[in-house]
């Protein structure tokens, strides 16, 4: 119950669900499309009437935050993108500029209802700007991962070390 903990008295602060279960997809941005009329749709009597949207992604963290990094090193994140719709989906990944010594590997395909893909954060630690910073530098991007559906945001954060 959200009113008694779990010795059953009443709770001194409010509850806070978390995002998952109020419905709302933090870093997200649905897309403008409606609907692909060749996309593999699943009609079964049991999802007739549902009106949640059939096919989504959850990012597995769902932000990556690498601390602080030896310049001149790689290092590598593991992010697992899962498919929790019950379609299956494709998705691309729009690859971070140059600059910021980002990249993300993974195989390209769609991906079936309840599997997921590996998506591989890969950085490179370099310190591009001249100006003293205090011997860290900041490095932060969101990578944009597009789906039929929406797009999702996968914030990067890493401090280098000069």
């Amino acid at each position: 119950s959200l009113l008694v903990n779990a010795a059953g008295q009443p709770r001194k602060e409010k509850v806070k669900l978390p995002s998952s279960l109020q419905g709302i997809k933090p870093n997200s941005i649905p897309n403008k499309k409606i609907e692909d009329p060749v996309a593999g749709k699943v009609n079964t009597s049991s999802l007739a009437t549902r009106r949640q949207n059939l096919s989504a992604f959850h990012l597995i963290p769902s932000r990556v935050m690498f601390g602080v990094l030896k310049e001149g090193c790689t290092y590598a994140a593991t992010v697992i993108l899962k498919n929790v719709g019950v379609n299956f989906s494709r998705f691309r990944v729009k690859q971070p500029p140059p600059h910021t010594g980002l990249r993300v590997m993974y195989t390209p395909g769609p991906v079936a209802a309840g599997l997921h893909v590996e998506l591989e954060i890969e950085i490179f630690a370099m310190v591009i700007g001249g100006k003293d910073t205090g011997g860290l530098e900041e490095v932060s991007h969101d990578i944009e991962i597009l789906t039929e559906k929406e797009t999702l945001l996968l914030p990067v954060r890493a401090n280098i070390l000069c």
